[in-house]
């Protein structure tokens, strides 16, 4: 520990070394101190200062769990500059399942040692939280022990209100019809403006924020994302992060933290290319760093690939999600060419290649098992 310190702390940067000082005493990073990280630290440097902190968080363990996707549809009444998955009624390539469909899917998980099903869509506009309710129901008559985690924010935004309930009213009744968790998604960078060049149509940030407190003060624990590698800027990276750690600060309801990549395939946005692998881990680490209350920080593998998500386990990663069973399409639509299945002694050889201990948990983090 002395010797890491001192090499972290041998820096020529005062201002770099004042920032690993904080660190090494726990004390909290300020918004200009994670900014001067993304602009100035060199990626190896930030790694080694992740990883102590990724170690006093979780050790070197590395959490994934056994887990399949529903999305019962991509028919979404928003027109976000980002999103290669969306489609109109009607539209060639468009889907929306029926609850029959949906069911006979989650019966073929029957006597699997699944422990979660992860739900999110497209903003449907005639399906209200009764509908996505009953479907909850359905689940849980035929996987009664399996975690619910469903619905970004702005899927229980539209829902609730078509419902017309408020939002304590929509999160007691979803309990009853089996909602566990909620996942990250529809973050995407909370800045005003950015927001506005992106998706002006749907739910601000400051909503989102609103709905996951709700949700926190409900007992209903979520995770948070970021949206990242588009048109915002560190500052904005930050700025949203800060939003999500004060939030934290008062409900601690946040399981995870998940940064994910901007794909440019088949959306508005294209034409302004991707972001580097060196910036994804940079994104990693900083996040590691910054957001000292939140317990996990997770790398979504779909989005990034087996390859960057080992080396991720070496800037403050400690989860990489789950088996997923190809049952997602967002990232393969927005240009990914990853197999969106990763069976267990694949995800087992993955993490203890980053030499690291793999680790099957359930949704909140609870171990199933260790290898």
């Amino acid at each position: 520990m002395t010797e890491l310190k001192n090499i972290v702390l041998n820096i020529a940067d005062k201002t770099l070394q004042k920032i690993a000082e904080k660190v090494f005493e726990k004390r909290r990073l300020e918004p200009d101190d994670a900014i001067h990280l993304f602009e100035e630290a060199e990626l190896g440097w930030l790694g080694v200062l992740a990883t102590h902190i990724r170690k006093l968080h979780n050790g070197d363990n590395v959490y994934f769990n056994r887990n399949f996707h529903i999305e019962p549809t991509n028919i979404c009444i928003y027109q976000c500059q980002f999103c290669s998955y969306k489609r109109k009624a009607g539209e060639k390539g468009s889907w929306e399942l029926y609850l029959d469909e949906i069911v006979a899917k989650v019966e073929t998980y029957k006597n699997q040692p699944i422990t979660e099903v992860h739900i999110v869509g497209g903003v449907h506009p005639k399906r209200d939280l009764h509908y996505y309710g009953s479907m909850l129901l359905k689940i849980k008559e035929v996987l009664p022990q399996i975690h619910i985690k469903a619905f970004t924010a702005i899927e229980l935004d539209y829902m609730i209100k078509k419902a017309g309930l408020s939002l304590e009213e929509g999160f007691s009744l979803l309990k009853k019809y089996g909602l566990d968790s909620i996942p990250g998604g529809g973050a995407e960078i909370f800045d005003p403006e950015i927001r506005k060049r992106l998706c002006p149509e749907k739910s601000s940030g400051e909503r989102w924020l609103t709905i996951h407190k709700a949700a926190h003060l409900a007992g209903i624990p979520s995770n948070a994302t970021m949206l990242y590698g588009h048109i915002e800027n560190y500052g904005h990276r930050v700025n949203h992060m800060l939003q999500i750690r004060n939030l934290q600060d008062g409900t601690k309801g946040f399981n995870a933290f998940i940064p994910l990549k901007y794909r440019k395939e088949n959306n508005f946005l294209s034409h302004i290319g991707e972001t580097t692998a060196i910036d994804d881990l940079k994104n990693y680490a900083v996040s590691r760093l910054f957001l000292d209350n939140i317990p996990h920080i997770k790398a979504y593998w779909p989005m990034i690939g087996r390859d960057i998500t080992r080396t991720s386990l070496s800037f403050g990663v400690d989860d990489i999600d789950g088996t997923i069973d190809d049952s997602t399409k967002i990232y393969s639509m927005a240009g990914v060419k990853e197999n969106n299945t990763m069976g267990l002694s694949e995800m087992i050889e993955l993490i203890k290649s980053a030499n690291r201990i793999p680790v099957e948990r359930d949704t909140l983090y609870n171990k199933v098992n260790v290898f």
